[in-house]
């Protein structure tokens, strides 16, 4: 990512000064791309292919103010990440599904290198708004829950994520490219079994709670109180471009399945 790239894409998460790779940096960059750069899966209701390619990610997040789903949200952001001297290794998770666990490619996420290695992972909904500590199974406590990273006791390496004690994904350890994910984006973006391809979803959280757009129904939750509202196509395409940046020409909709 060339220089002039680098700092459209610090602009567009509200970063205006120099960084250094620094875990207080990391720790800023993190919050600020939850923050600005929604959680969806558009693309997949308006007729747009996702292509696992580093500069149309970029390109997508960057140049035209949009979000993604997770291999494009993590992909984007550890190409950034790289871009400024962060030491950025993509791994493999399964997320787990009614206590069972999904393959390996079903989500990405980013670790870290800095005194030691660090979970990054701006692609996963309800998720720590910091980075995570990948090395130790305390407590670790965000504004999001408290967190554990749990050993897999099988030898292998792995390690599960755990939010307030309930399972949230399994990171593999071996390290991956982004094109290892191309299979697993294909079946999210292509298949009826697929829970993207059956409902849509814009999400970020805010400074009390969270603010999602699921079609015609938006949601804030604020300090713990959830309240529900159904809106017009007119007040929809509002709310994408006011509440999430994102500036549509229509609604997307979601196909009826057979």
């Amino acid at each position: 990512m060339d220089h002039d790239l680098v700092l459209d894409y610090l602009r567009r998460i509200g970063v205006e000064a120099s960084v250094r790779p620094d875990l207080d940096t990391l720790r800023d960059l993190q919050r600020r791309h939850l923050d600005t750069v929604p959680f969806e899966n558009l693309s997949i209701h308006l007729g747009e292919r996702i292509v696992l390619d580093e500069k149309l990610l970029v390109d997508k997040i960057v140049r035209r103010r949009r979000g993604g789903f997770c291999y494009e949200l993590n992909g984007a952001f550890g190409t950034l990440l790289s871009a400024l001297g962060f030491p950025v290794t993509m791994l493999a998770s399964g997320v787990y599904d009614g206590g069972h666990v999904r393959p390996p490619f079903d989500h990405l996420v980013l670790r870290v290198d800095l005194d030691g290695p660090w979970l990054v992972d701006v692609g996963f909904g309800r998720n720590a708004w910091y980075p995570l500590r990948l090395d130790s199974a305390d407590d670790q406590s965000d504004p999001a829950g408290v967190f554990r990273v749990v050993p897999v006791e099988d030898g292998s390496g792995d390690l599960d994520l755990l939010r307030d004690n309930e399972r949230q994904y399994r990171i593999e350890a071996r390290p991956r490219r982004l094109i290892d994910f191309e299979p697993f984006c294909w079946y999210h973006q292509t298949s009826p079994d697929s829970h993207f391809t059956g409902k849509l979803v814009c999400s970020r959280p805010t400074a009390t709670g969270r603010i999602t757009l699921n079609d015609h129904t938006l949601t804030r939750t604020e300090n713990g109180e959830r309240t529900e509202q159904t809106l017009t196509d007119e007040a929809a395409l509002a709310a994408y471009r006011d509440l999430f940046g994102i500036a549509l020409n229509h609604l997307p909709a979601v196909a009826k399945r057979r």
